[in-house]
């Protein structure tokens, strides 16, 4: 009973700061800047427990930053010759050069770790700038990147209910066995079910957003999928390591990996899917 109240009240704050932070571009910016650095930081603390691996902890948590503040920056329109980013190209060449000089037993895996950790983690958490700030012809600008979360807690809500009264068959037994075939699909009803919602609201209280019912549902769809893969790599990530959870920052729920698991391949998959039915 404890544990269900810690980790209740850290659900209730946890969800509560990601949707107030994306009513004000400064908050998310400032919030996201914060997660970035602390989840980089957790994925390179778990990586050098490895052994051979030693990646510099604390200055590729300042790259995964500066790379989110550079995309900030980008995307709100300030920086148009790209020098934004010139900091974080500094930072990431002076941590491949270092290993020239610092003997590492197998210098190969510090830096396809510290790359990892900018492409798996910095990345994805960059775009939720593109989503912020550059699809903002509409009414409220904010719903895009709050609906990628919106989509990925109802995923994972309905996933669990369906798999917990109807699983059977199991999704991926080597990496999640709690996971069903059942709840998967379960799970995407319900997204889909809150994208319906979300576009009929919006269209009949004249909140013009841009999308259209059916593209709306795409893109939970999208999000459904993507943050399924998301969330099957992270557990296959923490079972190579042979851990229960990434960490222990937030109580009851584990650490930031663990929180974000879903969002870091979802989110990528929702810009370019965005930006695709822009082309069309």
């Amino acid at each position: 009973m404890s544990n269900f109240i810690v980790r209740t009240i850290t659900g209730v704050i946890f969800v509560t700061a990601i949707v107030v932070c994306f009513l004000k571009p400064v908050a998310m910016v400032f919030l996201f800047s914060i997660v970035t650095g602390m989840t980089v930081w957790e994925f390179c603390g778990l990586v050098n427990s490895r052994g051979k691996v030693h990646v510099n902890q604390f200055i590729t948590s300042v790259a995964g930053v500066l790379l989110f503040l550079a995309m900030a920056v980008h995307a709100r329109g300030l920086d148009t010759l790209n020098l934004a980013f010139i900091p974080w190209l500094a930072t990431l060449i002076y941590l491949l050069v270092s290993e020239l000089y610092l003997k590492a037993e197998d210098p190969i895996l510090n830096w396809a770790y510290t790359m990892m950790a900018q492409l798996y983690i910095a990345l994805p958490f960059s775009l939720l700038n593109v989503l912020a700030f550059q699809f903002t012809n509409s009414d409220l600008p904010w719903l895009l990147p709050l609906s990628v979360f919106i989509f990925l807690w109802v995923n994972d809500s309905g996933a669990y209910c369906c798999g917990s009264l109807l699983g059977r068959h199991k999704l991926f037994p080597r990496v999640s066995p709690g996971k069903s075939w059942e709840g998967s699909i379960g799970g995407g009803l319900f997204v889909l079910g809150a994208a319906w919602f979300i576009a009929y609201y919006t269209q009949n209280h004249g909140i013009t957003t841009n999308l259209t019912t059916l593209q709306w549902m795409g893109m939970g769809l999208v999000v459904v999928v993507f943050g399924t893969w998301g969330d099957l790599i992270e557990s296959l990530f923490k079972r190579t390591l042979g851990i229960k959870d990434s960490g222990n920052v937030l109580p009851g729920h584990g650490g930031m990996l663990d929180r974000f698991d879903s969002s870091l391949l979802a989110i990528p998959a929702v810009v370019v899917y965005l930006f695709t039915l822009a082309l069309l």
